[in-house]
C-alpha cells in the first residue's frame, strides 16, 4: 500500500485528488495539509511514501521550501510536485530541492496515478509537458539562463533595482551587472524590459 499526503491550500483541489486516488486499491491518503509547515509535520509524523506538493500556498513559505526541509528528515518521503506552474525556474527549483517528480494539475488521472506509483518506487516522475521542456532546455543549453541568472531576471521582473537584487541575493552590485550582461546576451535583449518580456515568452519566469 502506498501511503500519500496531499499538500495543497485549495480544499477543492484536495477533494478532487482524493476522488481520483481513493478509487485505487493500492493507494491510501493518510493526511492532508493546507500549508507547507503542516506538510512538513505530516511528513515527519505520518511517514508517508509520497507527498503531493503544490508550489504556491499564499504564504511566504513555498512548496519548494517545504520539499527542501522534508528531504532533510531521517526517513524522507518522495515528493511529487503537482502545480499549475511550468516555468524553468519552478521546475529546476523543485528538482534541485529534491522533488522526485513534477506534474501539472491539468494532467489526466492516469498520468497522476502513474506518477505517484513511479515516485513511490524511487523513480523520476515527470509529466510529458515537463519532460519536453527539460529536453528542450538541454538541447539549447548555450542560451539557457543559469539558476542565479533566473533569480536575477525574476527580481528584475518584480521591479527590483540592482541594489535591491544585490541585497536580496547577497552579492555585489558589480556581480548583478555582470549577470545582467549575460542575461541580455543569452536572451538577445537590449534592456531590462525586453529581457523580462523575452524571459516570460520563453517560460523562464512567470
Amino acid at each position: 500500500m502506498i501511503r500519500i499526503v496531499i499538500a495543497d491550500d485549495h480544499p477543492i483541489v484536495r477533494a478532487g485528488l482524493r476522488a481520483v486516488i481513493d478509487s485505487e486499491v493500492d493507494l491510501d491518503i493518510v493526511g492532508e495539509a493546507s500549508t507547507p509547515s503542516a506538510a512538513i509535520e505530516l511528513a515527519d509524523s505520518l511517514a508517508p511514501d509520497v507527498i503531493l506538493m503544490d508550489l504556491q500556498f499564499g504564504t511566504d513559505e513555498t512548496g519548494v521550501d517545504a520539499t527542501t526541509r522534508i528531504q532533510q528528515l531521517p526517513s524522507a518521503p518522495h515528493v511529487l510536485v503537482l502545480t499549475n506552474y511550468d516555468t524553468d525556474m519552478d521546475i529546476l527549483g523543485a528538482v534541485e530541492a529534491g522533488a522526485a517528480g513534477y506534474l501539472l494539475k491539468d494532467a489526466p488521472p492516469h498520468e497522476l496515478l502513474a506518477a505517484i506509483r513511479a515516485a513511490a518506487a524511487g523513480e523520476s516522475a515527470l509529466g510529458p509537458t515537463i519532460a519536453s521542456r527539460l529536453l528542450g532546455r538541454m538541447r539549447n543549453t548555450q542560451n539557457v539562463l543559469s539558476p542565479r541568472e533566473q533569480s536575477v531576471i525574476s527580481l528584475v521582473a518584480d521591479g527590483a533595482t540592482n541594489a535591491d537584487i544585490a541585497r536580496s541575493l547577497h552579492i555585489s552590485e558589480s556581480t548583478v551587472k555582470s549577470h545582467l550582461v549575460h542575461i541580455f546576451t543569452k536572451l538577445d535583449a537590449t534592456s531590462r524590459t525586453s529581457a523580462v518580456a523575452e524571459a516570460r515568452s520563453r517560460g523562464i519566469i512567470r
